[in-house]
């Protein structure tokens, strides 16, 4: 009966009191790679005194951003490149889903002073205003979805020094603004959840926003000393990409493995978005093991820049991975240069171990012929030593005054000592024993000389 009479009760406006049941129906609205973001912006961004964004910063198409610092982003600023482009696809898809859905109830302009239950809210006068405190309560429910919506030109203006209280385990991740006209959130303000918004926005000095500012293409943001907190409402992750080419025996296409872990027990669900050079090349579905794989990503040869997003869901962060710099090689496949290279350098490495050992053993041979050229040395200089010796004993042998002979006979000395040298090679011992013999029998003649002009003296 409640299923049947609930497009009566929308019609007339009335506010459905069943939490519960709009809860279990509604879904958060999806971010995907906006999600990380706590401030993106279509033309541009303007801050004036010491903002502070935590989350990523992006502007795109445009690409304007002034003012930080004195501002500071906690996170990354991306102006007018892919990453925020890709954030902007992804607001655009939100935006249309968050008007997609069917309204729990239509409300009056004024939401200061009330309390609302999970659902997802329609104007009557198509804005909405804060004035006091708005408290959006969950009723014990931690997934509870709260959407507000305006329409036409519908704008959003929370006061200053509104706020927006969140109870029974309300959660900011889980609050969506989405405005068709401009967005004003007033000096010192406090507004819990992210904002869709279709045109600009503003956010006066001190004013804080628990949650996004995500602006479409074509709207601007200018903020005064503000601070925005992206929320977090399930565990925080990390993605590791790797590619196919990292292995040296891959040849074939290019293949990509996101690797997305958690900082619980829990394995992550959804889905992994592969860019490369900042346009998204698929998506693949995490395993149980929290892997996502994506062959072939087609892609055309030549060099890239590959990242992995992990968009979150409504358990998980996002995350996104390192930028993995890769050449690829024909038909976008791992290129046969990464293997040649290995093979060339194990190539190399052989070759130059074989030149060393070849130097080596080279200088073994060089070592072995200089000791036997020493050793023949040594052994001439005994040869030549023995043959000096012959040559003094023939001629002392012949007496005194005959050195005609001496040339003669120091020839046959040497041939001599040349037949001894031969000796010396086959019978190196005997050639030593005659050589004594020689030297024996010159001391002889040369004492016999001395001896000779005594006798002739006395006869």
């Amino acid at each position: 009966m409640l299923a049947a009479a609930l497009p009566a009760l929308v019609a007339m406006g009335a506010v459905i009191a069943t939490p519960h049941a709009a809860s279990a129906a509604t879904a958060p609205v999806p971010l995907g790679p906006a999600a990380a973001f706590g401030l993106l912006a279509g033309t541009s961004v303007h801050n004036t005194g010491p903002s502070l964004i935590t989350g990523n910063l992006g502007v795109s198409p445009g690409a304007a951003v002034t003012g930080f610092p004195p501002g500071r982003v906690i996170g990354v600023t991306h102006a007018g490149d892919p990453i925020a482009a890709l954030a902007q696809t992804a607001l655009s898809t939100a935006y249309s889903d968050a008007a997609s859905r069917v309204a729990t109830a239509t409300v009056p302009p004024q939401l200061g002073g009330t309390t609302r239950g999970p659902g997802v809210y329609d104007s009557t006068g198509g804005s909405f205003a804060i004035t006091g405190n708005l408290t959006l309560d969950a009723h014990g429910d931690p997934n509870a979805v709260f959407i507000f919506r305006t329409s036409g030109p519908g704008s959003l203006n929370a006061l200053p020094g509104s706020t927006v209280t969140l109870t029974g385990g309300a959660r900011a991740c889980n609050v969506f603004w989405r405005v068709v006209g401009r967005t004003i959130i007033g000096a010192g303000a406090v507004l819990d959840g992210t904002v869709l918004a279709g045109a600009g926005v503003d956010i006066g000095t001190r004013a804080i926003v628990n949650g996004r500012v995500l602006a479409r293409t074509g709207a601007g943001v200018a903020l005064n000393d503000a601070r925005i907190r992206r929320p977090i409402c399930g565990g925080r992750t990390t993605v590791t990409l790797t590619t196919s080419c990292s292995d040296p025996g891959h040849r074939g296409p290019l293949s990509l493995t996101a690797t997305v872990r958690t900082n619980g027990t829990t394995p992550p669900t959804g889905q992994v978005v592969f860019l490369a050079d900042g346009i998204s090349r698929g998506a693949a579905p995490l395993d149980a093991t929290g892997q996502a794989v994506l062959v072939p990503p087609a892609l055309e040869e030549g060099p890239h820049s590959i990242t992995a997003l992990f968009p979150g869901s409504a358990s998980f962060d996002s995350s996104l991975s390192a930028t993995i710099h890769q050449d690829l090689g024909p038909g976008g496949a791992c290129p046969e240069v990464c293997v040649e290279k290995v093979e060339k350098k194990e190539e190399d490495d052989s070759a130059a171990k074989g030149r060393h050992e070849v130097r080596a053993d080279d200088r073994k041979v060089d070592d072995r012929a200089r000791n036997i050229r020493h050793h023949h040395n040594r052994n001439d200089d005994r040869l030549v030593e023995f043959a000096n010796v012959r040559t003094i004993t023939g001629v002392l042998g012949e007496g005194g005054g005959h050195r005609h002979h001496s040339r003669s006979d120091r020839h046959r000395g040497h041939q001599g000592g040349h037949q001894g040298g031969q000796a010396h090679g086959g019978h190196r011992h005997q050639g030593h024993g005659q050589a004594h013999a020689r030297s024996q029998a010159s001391s002889q003649a040369q004492a016999q000389a001395r001896q000779r002009p005594a006798l002739g003296v006395t006869g």
